[in-house]
């Protein structure tokens, strides 16, 4: 039996969806998806999900440092079909983040296309990096949501699903995540107690009986 009611879980997660295929749920900053290395990065979405249902499986991953949705399968054919809609594309994501600085916006509010392909930047891993002759091909678009006192809110948008895509990408164009850690120069890390960086909206079709799924989390910034 589906439920859309959302259901507060220990350590503010939240259940925004659930049924017998998959589960739908909002991710705080800092916790980790799965689990790291060390017994001080056990606790993560992952095994909290798996005590409450018990066999739940990874379908993708958000960074510690971003919150919002995270889709989990409870059944290995759910997690086949989602991991294989993911692949092709046919799941939609969609991101709130601010920005230093407010990028130059086209006409009527519409989407801007950041192309700049990625690669692991080996020397400095996990962080990545552009590389336009052996990166990746990486695309993600963005359009301008409001002006926050010379900085800017963005809806971001995925189109592939490299690692760090979303930072390395506003990095790239000159205005990074505020709270940034990683990829944002000292005062722009520092402009934030978290990375601003939020997954607000999923689309996508259910892996079972294929209808139409819409799924929010309000961006907590």
């Amino acid at each position: 039996m589906a439920s859309e009611t959302p259901a507060a879980l220990a350590g503010g997660v939240t259940c925004v969806y659930e049924d017998a295929h998959l589960l739908v749920l909002d991710k705080p900053s800092g916790l980790l998806c799965v689990p790291g290395r060390g017994a001080d990065k056990q606790d993560c979405l992952s095994e909290r999900a798996s005590q409450r249902w018990p066999g739940a499986l990874v379908v993708h991953r958000l960074d510690q440092a971003t919150s919002g949705l995270v889709l989990m399968a409870r059944t290995p054919a759910a997690q086949r079909a989602l991991g294989q809609a993911f692949e092709q594309q046919q799941i939609v994501k969609r991101y709130r983040a601010v920005v230093r600085g407010c990028p130059s916006a086209p006409p009527a509010a519409g989407w801007t296309l950041i192309d700049a392909p990625l690669m692991a930047d080996w020397p400095r891993r996990p962080m990545q990096k552009v590389d336009h002759a052996v990166g990746k091909p990486s695309r993600t678009r963005w359009r301008l949501l409001a002006e926050r006192g010379g900085n800017a809110l963005l809806e971001l948008e995925p189109l592939t699903g490299r690692t760090h895509q979303l930072r390395v990408h506003l990095a790239h164009i000159g205005h990074p995540i505020l709270g940034d850690t990683l990829y944002a120069d000292a005062a722009t890390q520092q402009a934030a107690p978290r990375l601003l960086l939020h997954a607000c909206a999923l689309r996508l079709a259910h892996p079972d009986h294929g209808g139409a799924l819409h799924f929010e989390a309000p961006c907590p910034f």
